[in-house]
């Protein structure tokens, strides 16, 4: 009687044993199955690497995700004056950054609220963003400025010149502050001379001119 009664006992305690093995089981790999969602939301996709190197601007729509945090989730227009509002930290300067610096930030500031935040930010119209090359270039027409660009990449966007085109009379048209400048580019003088001066950023809405 007392033989079986111990065996019984060690019966059940073995059942014990592995139901909570298996109960660990379960959550090592609920774990690692975090783990590794989380790095899998850090991760640039491929479709998002020109985003990379993008820089936000007013009119520009910006999904911002926090991982199991629906409160600090979702999608955001940017203002004209550059920024978004956020909860908790209410408006945040964007303009002129790139997606992952606005997770970066975003990042550093959830951090007082939420418990290791992981935050992606992703652009919803990563094409809003745009110049034009007019006159005597191969392919006129309208660009996305997905990266930072000089007048020289650009030119070399849009197939270079036409046989006729007058490289030493380039204008660029900029609109800043609500004002136009026309700002005029030497061709020549950047090949020829090496005034790398002159090869200068292209800006959203830039106008280039090749007469």
């Amino acid at each position: 009687m007392q033989s079986a009664k111990c065996n019984v006992q060690r019966v059940m305690i073995c059942v014990f044993l592995m139901l909570f093995s298996f109960s660990c089981g379960i959550e090592k790999e609920k774990s690692d199955y975090d783990e590794v969602l989380g790095a899998y939301l850090k991760r640039p996709a491929q479709d998002q690497l020109p985003q990379m190197y993008y820089k936000i601007s007013s009119g520009d729509i910006l999904e911002i995700i926090t991982w199991k945090e629906p409160d600090f989730s979702k999608e955001v227009l940017v203002r004209g004056d550059g920024k978004v509002t956020f909860p908790l930290l209410g408006d945040i300067e964007v303009g002129g950054k790139t997606p992952t610096q606005v997770r970066n930030e975003i990042t550093a500031k959830l951090d007082a609220y939420v418990v290791n935040p992981v935050v992606s930010v992703s652009l919803k119209n990563p094409q809003s963003q745009k110049f034009y090359i007019l006159g005597e270039i191969s392919k006129t027409g309208e660009y996305p400025l997905t990266k930072d660009l000089t007048i020289l990449q650009a030119i070399a966007m849009a197939s270079g010149f036409t046989e006729w085109a007058s490289r030493k009379e380039i204008i660029v048209i900029r609109h800043e502050m609500g004002t136009q400048r026309v700002i005029p580019i030497n061709y020549k003088a950047i090949v020829e001379d090496k005034d790398f001066t002159q090869n200068i950023p292209v800006k959203a809405n830039d106008t280039i001119i090749v007469p």
